[in-house]
Order: C-alpha cells, then sequence, then structure tokens
C-alpha cells in the first residue's frame, strides 16, 4: 500500500499535531510518514507581522505543489485568506480548544497590577489586553513555548499569553494558570484548527481525508471566523479576533437545528493608545461565510472614521520596536 508522505514544520507543536493527524489516517488504513520541512518563518527571529502573509505555510505547499508531499498539515490561523486552485483544504478536524492561555507563575489576569509585564508577539492579544483598562504593560515576544514561558519562570517577564491549544497538543496544559474567557479575549480566527490540505487534482485523496478526518461544524465556524479577516482584508497577523460556535436552537416548526453563533473584535488606532470595537452575529450554518462577512463590515461601521485602511495602520510600529 502507498504511504501517505505527511508534510510538517519542524518545531515540537507542529510535529506533534502532525503526528495525531498521522495516527487517524493509519488507523483508517492510510499509512504514512512525516516529511520535515522548514519554512521561512522558522529559520527567521524577526517579528512575525514583518515576515508577510504565508510565511509559515508556503514552503509547505511548494512541496506539495512539487509532488514531494501528499498532505500538508496546517495550523488553520497561519494560512492567508485566499486559496490556491491547485490545492484544496481536504479536510478540518474537530477543533483543539480555541482560547487564549495565560502563564504567570500563580495568577490569573484579573490578579496582575498595573505595570505587570506581559509578553505576546501578537497584535490582537496586545490589543484586547490593552483594552482591558488594568494599565498591563505589553511586551513584544517570539520564539516557541520553551522560550516563551521560560521567560516567565526566569522572572523577566510576569506573564505570557500563548494558544490553549498549543499546550494541550504537547501535553502541557496543566502550565497554564488561566485559560481566558473568550469575554475577556477574543481568540485569533481558526485559533486551534488544523487545515489539512493536499493537491485538487487528487481527487480520491481529498474524499478519504475528508471521509476520515473532516467535521462540519468546525469546519462551517472556521469559515465563519476567516471570512472576517478576508472581509478586513487584514493578515493573520492583524488585531483581529473571531470565535464561532455551533449552538442548538429550534426552527420556526419547533425543530431542534444547528446554528453558528459568531463573535468578533477588532483593534482601533495606534497600540497602545488605541481601542476595540466587537459586533457579534447568529445565523444559518450553512452561510458562515456570509455571517462573517457582515460581521467584519458591522466592525468597520464601528470604528468609524477612527479605523485606518485594512484596519491595520500603525501596528506595525509597536511589533516593529523588536527591532
Amino acid at each position: 500500500m502507498t504511504v501517505l508522505k505527511i508534510g510538517t514544520r519542524p518545531s515540537k507543536l507542529a510535529v506533534a499535531q502532525s503526528m495525531q493527524i498521522a495516527d487517524r489516517l493509519t488507523e483508517a488504513g492510510y499509512p504514512c510518514e512525516l516529511v520535515s520541512i522548514s519554512t521561512s518563518g522558522d529559520r527567521s527571529s524577526k517579528p512575525v507581522t514583518q515576515l508577510g502573509v504565508g510565511v509559515f505555510v508556503s514552503a509547505l505547499r511548494d512541496a506539495l505543489a512539487a509532488g514531494e508531499i501528499d498532505v500538508a498539515v496546517h495550523s488553520f490561523k497561519d494560512l492567508p485568506t485566499a486559496q490556491p486552485d491547485d490545492l484544496r483544504i481536504a479536510a478540518v478536524p474537530g477543533r483543539e480548544d480555541p482560547r487564549d492561555a495565560l502563564v504567570s507563575n500563580g495568577r490569573v489576569l484579573g490578579e496582575l497590577g498595573r505595570g505587570a509585564r506581559v509578553g505576546t508577539g501578537s497584535p490582537r492579544r496586545a490589543a484586547q489586553l490593552y483594552a482591558l483598562g488594568q494599565g498591563l504593560e505589553v511586551q513584544p515576544i517570539r520564539g516557541n513555548v520553551d522560550t516563551r514561558i521560560g521567560k516567565v519562570r526566569s522572572g523577566e517577564l510576569d506573564a505570557v499569553v500563548v494558544a490553549a491549544a498549543g499546550l494541550r497538543r504537547l501535553g502541557r496544559i496543566e502550565e497554564a494558570d488561566e485559560l481566558v474567557d473568550p469575554l475577556q479575549m477574543l481568540p485569533a480566527p481558526a485559533q486551534g484548527a488544523l487545515a489539512i490540505e493536499c493537491r485538487t487534482s487528487d481527487t480520491a485523496l481529498v474524499d478519504s481525508l475528508r471521509s476520515v478526518l473532516d467535521d462540519p461544524g468546525v469546519r462551517a465556524a472556521v469559515a465563519a471566523e476567516r471570512a472576517v479577516l478576508a472581509t478586513l482584508e487584514a493578515g493573520c497577523t492583524a488585531p483581529v479576533g473571531a470565535l464561532a460556535d455551533v449552538v442548538s436552537d429550534l426552527d420556526d416548526d419547533g425543530r431542534a437545528i444547528d446554528r453558528l453563533s459568531l463573535r468578533a473584535v477588532l483593534g482601533v488606532g495606534d497600540i497602545p493608545e488605541g481601542h476595540v470595537v466587537r459586533a457579534s452575529v447568529t445565523g444559518e450554518m450553512d452561510t458562515a461565510e456570509k455571517l462573517g462577512a457582515a460581521l467584519a463590515h458591522e466592525l468597520l461601521d464601528l470604528g468609524g472614521e477612527d479605523l485606518r485602511p485594512a484596519g491595520l495602520g500603525s501596528v506595525n510600529r509597536w511589533i516593529g520596536s523588536t527591532e
């Protein structure tokens, strides 16, 4: 039987999540092997906002197009919103915890006092941390989970914010002092979700991946969240948070149906002087992208004259301060 070559970034987290996918496929009768592919994002120490869109996925996509691998496993939040015609997101598996996690040597977010140093490389997190009004000092950082948590353990920082999904996939969720309520901090669009990509021309493989791995509810939720980004013409490093949940409801005839409940937040103006605007909407599962687009337009309206083109403006002024 042909062995599927699954491309993965070389980081511990990327390998861990790719191995989970390989194990599921192998159990379903599709033997796999992992192929490590370094991306430009892995090789650079610059802030992600200065590296451009797709830095963690382009090398994997090039390997797919060249036939060097059969499948690529991506963290969905890293993907550009425009999908190449020759590649297909064949499956979106069940989602890991989408929330952000605080690591802070024993304190929760509300217990961090004025001037507490909180590390994150995300403008989205920075905008929402400043919007809490606690007088936190947000410091740009980059690096893997060990590097970030190490800055807290050494006392260089009072806390860092990382994705809960990453800690769970690494078996380190007990290191989180708090899983941050989305009411306080909405995650990045598609955070915690994986995208399983292959060549569009491999129709049999597309069907197999979807039948084994795809979760239609997660696919719809992620489509709605990413439609917010696409409509704002913002990249994966933008100060945009979005989270869609599948909720049970009753239709006009009293029958139980599933709907999408979508919330989003947008950072407006300079960091840290700016502010955030929030909006929410509920709609049908099969209108996920329309829901996301409509919510993005509402955010734009709420941002008013203070909203810079694409909702980003001078975010790089903050992130760029690390150079």
